[in-house]
């Protein structure tokens, strides 16, 4: 084994707009397992990330809520770490770009390049939204491709044609913040002169960035890199640039500096030299992973930043490719935009990291997670051939030997031949080839069950003086088990903590698994892992369409106004609960049968959680009678009853005076 590391990685930052969702998680898995299988191997990985606080989206949605943005984003990062914690990212600090330590680095990095010439200013034409009162990110703008004629596209490309643009080319543009017409005007922007930095970047693009990223960052050289717009005008929710009012640093550029700053964080809680990873001269490594659609921001822009202001550029960009589910991208309306949250309350975390390490290799190919392939290839691997070598075996080490394993191995060539395997397997988690890796892995597990399949130690057990046989049969079974978690354990950490308590055996480490594991006691088997339900996946699509719809429903503010006749177009009616029962397979719903005077309708309502149906029966509600009936997975339902609150047990059905009837309208 090489010489211990000191390794300091990063992945990229998510938008502090929403908790996270599965495709967040393929970036978050590759780069885990990295860290985790160098920690197994002995060297020092710290890795580090943050939510990415700033820009217009932060400062709009903060508004539309009624808070403020600072608060916003708190909010959203305590989401995000939760979400980590749930899928066993061993992230050593989590912070937000809108952190003292950011303002600091993010100010001394501007100062440095300034005073370095690689800021230039220039005056530019934007679209301005005179009713809001401020400049729109291209995004915000809206209107008819100018090449191919499309309408609707956003204000920098256009989804129909591919046509890349300014939002001043589109025809006929639009204000999506106000529906008005935006005009024209010149602001003064600041401009890092990326260009200067041409003949460096190659150089390092070269050395540092796989070759299958190279041929596009060719292209964008052939055509010259331009100058970098990094400010914006205020309004604006960001870090205003020093000694400049009213002048923000675009989101770009303050993001990744988001790396270096919680890096930063910890050094000052923990006492870590924040230098030595940051700067030229020190024995130390820097790795970013990112998605693919971003690779022009840390494959240029970045280093090119980091060199202008005396700071070490990276000594590697590890890029994957984007998620699909079933083959198309993900969809709130099929419910495959599933959430972490959403993941995690049907399934367990370590199912999800395994099947996309079984998919990720390393090149930036698109992932797709196909639910029906991933329920048999987790119940055929890690269920059906990886736990089932211990559920097999322990059993006959209690009965037979009391619980305590052999002191000499069965089979020793066959134990050195997984064992030998390790540094193939190594050489594969080292180079992102984590699909290989577990090839391997399984191929493994196939012969430790073709062992105790030819040995038959539930047939040996049976005949006379087989005990000491039938127990050397199966220690070699469970050391060859522990020799596959260890293989496994940076993908499955939390099925790898089971597993070591199983075995009654410390934290292992890679060093671990070429030493046998003998005449130690282990502990009585219980399930490691239970075999996926489809059901479970369904009851997972079915709450991820209700969470979609119910984010995606209009909140208004209490300012918002309707006329008469808008509300004279819903008809709400008084319902008599007649029966009430929970939906199988659906953890928030319960089914309603109503009485509309004289009329049944049914519907299927979001308050499993606030209200036990027995309770429900004979009681007055009110419902909308006239809303479009809605087909969900267990039946159409027919309205909607109308309740108060937050939601889970903070909800309050809205119920009629006494004296109502059901059918009576409500006026």
């Amino acid at each position: 084994m090489s010489a211990p590391r000191n390794i300091l990685v990063t992945s990229a930052l998510p938008y502090a707009n929403a908790p996270l969702h599965l495709g967040h998680l393929v970036e978050y898995t590759q780069t885990d397992v990295w860290v985790r299988f160098q920690r197994m191997r002995g060297h020092e990985c710290r890795y580090v990330c943050a939510s990415d606080a700033h820009g217009t989206p932060t400062m709009l949605r903060a508004e539309a809520m009624g808070v403020r943005p600072e608060d916003l984003v708190q909010e959203i990062a305590e989401h995000h770490r939760a979400d980590f914690e749930r899928f066993h990212i061993s992230v050593d600090n989590y912070l937000t770009t809108h952190s003292d330590e950011n303002r600091e680095i993010t100010s001394e990095i501007y100062r440095r390049l300034n005073a370095a010439g690689h800021i230039v200013r220039r005056s530019i034409e934007q679209a301005y939204d005179e009713q809001r009162g401020m400049f729109l990110p291209d995004r915000y703008v809206r209107g008819q491709c100018p090449v191919c004629g499309t309408p609707d596209q956003y204000g920098d490309s256009c989804e129909s044609c591919g046509a890349t643009y300014t939002p001043l080319d589109l025809k006929d543009p639009i204000s999506v913040l106000s529906g008005s017409r935006p005009a024209v005007r010149s602001s003064e922007h600041f401009f890092f002169r990326l260009g200067t930095f041409e003949q460096e970047l190659k150089h390092w693009v070269a050395e540092h960035i796989d070759a299958s990223l190279v041929r596009k960052l060719d292209e964008w050289f052939d055509a010259g890199l331009k100058d970098w717009d990094i400010s914006r005008d205020a309004p604006y929710f960001g870090f205003e640039i020093p000694d400049e009012p009213n002048k923000y640093f675009y989101v770009w550029f303050d993001a990744p500096i988001g790396y270096m700053a919680s890096f930063l964080n910890l050094c000052r809680r923990t006492g870590l030299n924040f230098d030595e990873y940051w700067c030229d001269g020190h024995d130390t490594e820097l790795y970013h992973f990112i998605g693919k659609d971003i690779v022009y921001f840390h494959t240029l822009f970045w280093p090119a930043v980091l060199s202008g202001a005396g700071y070490r550029k990276p000594s590697g960009v590890f890029v994957h490719g984007f998620l699909t589910v079933d083959g198309q991208k993900m969809s709130k309306s099929r419910g495959t935009f599933i959430m972490a949250t959403t993941f995690a309350r049907h399934l367990e975390p370590d199912c999800l990291r395994y099947y996309f390490a079984a998919k990720l290799g390393p090149t930036p190919d698109d992932l797709d997670l196909n639910l029906d392939d991933f329920v048999a290839r987790v119940n055929a691997d890690l269920v059906g051939k990886l736990v089932n070598i211990a559920s097999r075996c322990a059993g006959f080490v209690h009965r037979l030997g009391e619980g305590r394993l052999s002191a000499t191995l069965a089979d020793e060539k066959l134990y050195e031949t997984f064992v030998a395997e390790g540094d193939t397997i190594a050489s594969d988690y080292e180079t992102l080839n984590y699909s290989r890796a577990i090839r391997r892995i399984m191929g493994l597990a196939d012969k430790a069950n073709q062992y105790i399949d030819e040995h038959k130690p539930w047939v040996l057990a049976k005949e006379p003086d087989s005990a000491d046989a039938v127990v050397d049969i199966c220690t070699l079974g469970l050391n060859l088990f522990r020799i596959l978690i260890g293989y496994l354990k940076p993908v499955v950490p939390e099925l790898a903590r089971r597993s070591e308590r199983f075995l009654d055996i410390d934290e292992l480490r890679w060093s671990d698994l070429s030493t046998p594991l003998l005449g130690s006691q282990i502990a009585r088997f219980e399930a490691l892992l239970q075999r996926i339900d489809p059901k479970a996946v369904q009851a997972m699509i079915e709450d991820s369409r209700e969470d979609a719809a119910a984010a995606s429903a209009p909140a208004a503010k209490q300012s918002d106004e309707i006329d008469i006749d808008a509300f004279a177009k819903i008809d709400l009616r008084i319902a008599k609960i007649v029966s009430a029962s929970h939906v199988d397979g659906a953890d928030k719903l319960l089914h309603l049968e109503l009485d509309v005077g004289g009329e049944t309708r049914q519907v299927f309502s979001g308050i499993r959680a606030a209200y036990d149906p027995t309770d429900l029966e004979g009681r007055l509600v009110v419902v909308v009678a006239n809303l479009k009936p809605r087909t969900m997975r267990f039946g159409v339902s027919e309205g909607m009853i109308l309740a108060a609150g937050e939601g889970k047990n903070d909800i309050f059905l809205l119920s009629p005076d006494a004296g109502a009837k059901p059918g009576m309208k409500v006026t």
